[in-house]
């Protein structure tokens, strides 16, 4: 896009991006996704029997001691049905329920839906009716639920937060039944942290030992938890950690929720995660890494989608008691704390295929953020290196084009000399090529190379959350939209137009002339809806471009290939 020779192959690249850019239109658009349940349709407050997790068949668990004393005694007095509990730390507002226990609403702190509403938080589960995101948990048996996300707990308190000097807030609700079974079950919720520790407690003051599985569920439907700009595809499914058949590897598996009815999704493994993933958040389930679990993926018989775990069958014997632990990551997909929550975990910031070009690029943009403490910055001083990195090639671009137009006579003069004749001047160019020791192609080596980087960067600006309405300067208050003003474009467009410009003239039919005249505008245009911050690195790298290019034609000039 900077030189003569590679404009034919610029056509191309641009080409590519359009289509790209169409097919995450249509994407958007037309691709088949599960409708959302109507605001006005009656919600159900727990999900049918069939929806209820089974006993397991999962590898056994590594065996615990069982405690043998007696089992705790519940709370005197019963909460009411569906009381709400409120949690809040420094970066999780939480309300559960005493209904099943389960987790009905959570918001990231510090994350807002819009940049224009900083007061309003993502809620990344909710129990609306048009917006159902839940996590509920339980235990099971061989003869059904001990007690399931239907029971009804006793709480007591209404309300924690994190008060100066605390780390941590643990919230407790009991149950009991007649058959002399209790159940506690604990929240741990940890300043700073996107991770919640369930553990279940079961006191079993019965005459015979309980054969139990614990389980935890995910529970959703599709909606968007935040704004988006145009043209960004938004991908919603399940992802999973699954052991693969051969030993203690594993492998990353992710199923559109679209796919799910013809996708079947069960793994019986040791660990592993299972979660539902979106654009930016994530909630995760992560049993004990030691520890037997059935993975399933399926779509709910009454709404929206199932992930669930449920853990080997463990013995909790007469009169003792035995605890069930999980993790839960309720949060942002953070790409520097993901692999230290779970192993894999980190796999849920989806780059596609280029994610060997995507991570370095974070990488070091997350470095240079460091240094500077703005992500535009961060931006620039990425661009700077990737056009220092390309400037051998570069000058190899510049120097091949040099030495073409030098030898342009005699190149025509061979076409003239050998007419139809293709073999044959094909190989006399060959020689010509080899005697005067330059290549062709070589114009086109900075651009095979800058377009892979150009859609790494790409993915990671739409994927990284850590970019999300992240500020730069003046109005550049969201590097992952597009330019509220278009300045940006714009001025991407002015300075493609003096690249071309200062590649000089070339012989070219009048189509061929028109079409390289009007790519500024057509990029300007399709640039306009792209985040600013991609803008940003492509007309950064212009003007490096444009400095690199007087430099290397001055340092040509002296060698006598410029005139």
């Amino acid at each position: 896009m900077t030189t003569i020779e590679n404009r034919r192959f610029a056509l191309l690249v641009a080409g590519g991006v359009i289509l790209f850019l169409l097919y995450q239109a249509w994407q958007k658009d037309f691709a088949p996704h599960s409708a959302p349940p109507s605001a006005s349709a009656p919600q159900p407050d727990v999900d049918p029997g069939d929806d209820l997790p089974a006993a397991s068949s999962a590898p056994a668990a590594a065996p615990a001691s069982a405690s043998a004393q007696p089992a705790a005694t519940a709370a005197a007095t019963a909460s009411p049905a569906g009381m709400r509990i409120h949690v809040r730390t420094d970066v999780l507002d939480v309300e559960l329920s005493t209904e099943g226990g389960d987790v009905r609403r959570v918001e990231l702190l510090g994350y807002p839906v819009a940049k224009k509403h900083p007061d309003q938080n993502v809620a990344l589960l909710d129990d609306q009716a048009d917006r159902w995101f839940v996590i509920q948990s339980g235990l099971t048996g061989a003869d059904g639920p001990i007690v399931s996300h239907r029971d009804l707990y006793r709480a007591a308190a209404e309300r924690y937060a994190l008060a100066d000097g605390v780390d941590q807030i643990v919230v407790p609700l009991e149950f009991s039944d007649a058959h002399g079974r209790t159940v506690t079950k604990t929240y741990t919720f940890r300043r700073g942290s996107y991770v919640v520790e369930l553990k279940q407690r079961l006191g079993n003051a019965g005459a015979a030992a309980l054969a139990v599985n614990p389980y935890v569920q995910l529970w959703r439907t599709e909606f968007k938890v935040g704004e988006e700009p145009p043209f960004i595809p938004s991908w919603m499914g399940l992802g999973l950690y699954e052991q693969k058949a051969a030993g203690d590897s594993y492998r990353f598996r992710k199923v559109a929720f679209k796919d799910l009815p013809e996708e079947k999704v069960e793994s019986k493994q040791t660990g592993g995660w299972i979660a539902m993933l979106q654009h930016y958040f994530v909630a995760a389930v992560i049993p004990p890494a030691d520890q037997g679990a059935t993975l399933i993926g399926k779509p709910s018989t009454t709404r929206g989608f199932l992930a669930q775990y449920i853990g080997a069958a463990q013995e909790v014997p007469a009169q003792g008691q035995r605890d069930f632990a999980a993790q839960l990551y309720i949060g942002p997909k953070l790409q520097q704390k993901l692999g230290s929550v779970a192993p894999g975990l980190e796999l849920t910031v989806n780059y596609g295929l280029l994610t060997p070009i995507a991570e370095p690029l974070f990488w070091l943009l997350d470095w240079f953020h460091k240094l500077t403490r703005n992500w535009g910055a961060a931006i620039i001083l990425l661009t700077l290196s990737v056009k220092l990195a390309l400037y051998k090639l570069s000058e190899a671009q510049y120097r091949s084009m040099a030495k073409m137009k030098k030898y342009a006579p005699r190149i025509q003069e061979l076409k003239e000399r050998y007419g139809d004749d293709r073999e044959r001047m094909h190989k006399a160019m060959m020689e010509l090529y080899k005697k005067e020791k330059f290549n062709p192609l070589a114009g086109c080596w900075p651009l095979l190379v800058q377009f892979p980087v150009f859609i790494a960067l790409y993915w990671v600006l739409l994927e990284s959350v850590e970019l999300r309405q992240a500020d730069f300067a003046l109005w550049l208050n969201d590097l992952s939209s597009p330019d509220p003003y278009y300045v940006m474009p714009v001025l991407f467009g002015i300075s493609m137009f003096v690249q071309q410009k200062l590649s000089g003239n070339v012989a070219m039919d009048p189509m061929q002339q028109r079409v390289m005249n009007m790519m500024p505008v057509m990029l300007t245009v399709f640039f306009a809806f792209f985040p600013v911050g991609l803008v940003l690195y492509w007309f950064v790298s212009n003007l490096i471009g444009i400095a690199q290019q007087w430099w290397i034609t001055r340092k040509l000039a002296r060698e006598g290939l410029r005139h």
